[in-house]
């Protein structure tokens, strides 16, 4: 497979619906077995689904866990693939949960989506555990819970390609991408307790009108100023958000679920880092005040080519020798600060 691979659906504009949904895969050659020919067939069931109302645009995005590459194809593996490791900051944490498959399923009309979130875990059952379900909306004009426009620096147009999709770094596995999901709990009883201009400063924006906040201004342990990523050529390295507010009212629950692709993993990582850690070290972001982390997982998401036909990249998809449960010399730290 060459660069001209095609990407799965990442670049997909967002939608008034979501279900975001990570499945455990039992062990066994069954198991094993069961899932490569629903990989296969994802593509296939989103396009029955979707052929019925086309205009609710119905996309399907799948990723793939470290542990279940393993035990699906061994090596060669994505250079970037690796668990979801843990943030350790001195008073917040990011947290890792398990999760082997994700299915990043969106439409204009929650029925699409759930009659696609269906038909999926149906062909799952006996194999797998869905350990997480979200359904995720669009709150007013693109805002979170709290009330601020969300995702306003993604890239667009060919920026966002060139963020989220590798190319000739690792060229087996071109057209794919990383994703990185984790769930987010508001307590908006604290959150609505702030000033609208303290809320301002813990984010880095103007609630109104979105507008980032004058660095003189902008607190450097400021939502944005911790996110804002530098390379060591000097230009902002980018990641694609695609988060949703989720909630239910009757046990008051609600949050952001955030899911953010790019072409390596390591600039979400850092930015994780800057939040929980901080930068420098203590100077974490001040959002996590107010929201906490539950959940975290990491996942490849191979091109559309891969899925429909994996051994013309790997050569065979016969059962890896060995079932790791980490690739070789992943002691599972990112060996910056206190991350795990």
């Amino acid at each position: 497979m060459g660069q001209s691979a095609t990407p799965q659906a990442v670049l997909a504009p967002l939608t008034q619906a979501a279900i975001f949904l990570v499945a455990t895969v039992d062990a066994g050659d069954t198991a094993r077995q069961a899932t490569l020919d629903l990989l296969s067939d994802v593509a296939g069931l989103t396009r029955s689904v979707g052929f019925r109302i086309p205009e609710g645009e119905l996309t399907c995005v799948t990723g793939i866990g470290s542990k279940l590459w393993d035990r699906l194809f061994g090596a060669p593996r994505p250079a970037g693939l690796h668990p979801f490791r843990e943030v350790i900051g001195a008073k917040h944490r990011a947290v890792s949960s398990p999760g082997d498959i994700l299915f990043h399923i969106r439409a204009h009309r929650f029925d699409l989506c759930f009659e696609l979130a269906g038909q999926l875990t149906n062909r799952l059952r006996g194999h797998a555990q869905v350990v997480d379900e979200v359904h995720g909306f669009r709150y007013f004009d693109q805002r979170d819970l709290l009330g601020f426009v969300d995702g306003t620096e993604n890239p667009t147009g060919p920026a966002a390609g060139a963020a989220v999709t590798i190319a000739d770094e690792d060229p087996r596995f071109a057209g794919g991408s990383y994703v990185i999901v984790q769930k987010y709990l508001h307590d908006l009883g604290k959150w609505n307790a702030l000033a609208t201009e303290d809320q301002e400063h813990v984010v880095g924006r103007t609630k109104l009108t979105d507008i980032e906040l004058p660095d003189e201004v902008k607190p450097s342990n400021s939502h944005v100023a911790l996110n804002t990523i530098t390379g060591a050529n000097g230009e902002e390295r980018q990641i694609l958000r695609h988060n949703m507010a989720f909630g239910t009212v009757g046990d008051a629950q609600s949050g952001t679920y955030f899911i953010g692709y790019s072409s390596s993993p390591d600039v979400t990582e850092q930015m994780l880092s800057n939040m929980f850690i901080g930068s420098p070290p203590g100077n974490y972001d001040r959002i996590l005040d107010f929201s906490r982390a539950v959940t975290g997982s990491l996942f490849f998401v191979p091109s559309s080519d891969f899925l429909d036909d994996p051994a013309s990249t790997l050569g065979s998809t016969e059962p890896p020798a060995v079932d790791s449960e980490a690739s070789p010399g992943d002691d599972g730290s990112l060996h910056i600060g206190s991350l795990k």
